[in-house]
């Protein structure tokens, strides 16, 4: 009886697989998006302080940095965790 159970039930562990390995690459893939843009939110906040950008030129960028950043939450979000 095991491997009937085996034989039948394969299609859909192997179909479990990929959408576990798709989830995978894509949390990973939001996690280095993540990533860069923190890095990008230190150097903006390194040029600011340096004064090689105005405050008007910071908070626009910041601004766009932070959507993005939320954006990517809210994909993080709807992926779940499994």
């Amino acid at each position: 009886m095991l491997l009937v159970d085996d034989l039948l039930f394969s299609p859909v562990k192997g179909i479990m697989w990929i959408f576990k390995k798709v989830h995978e690459l894509a949390e990973e893939e939001l996690t280095g998006e993540a990533d860069r843009i923190r890095e990008s939110l230190t150097e903006l906040y390194m040029l600011l302080e340096t004064g090689q950008i105005t405050e008007e030129e910071f908070e626009q960028q910041e601004t766009l940095l932070l959507d993005r950043l939320d954006a990517l939450d809210e994909d993080d979000n709807m992926i779940g965790d499994a």
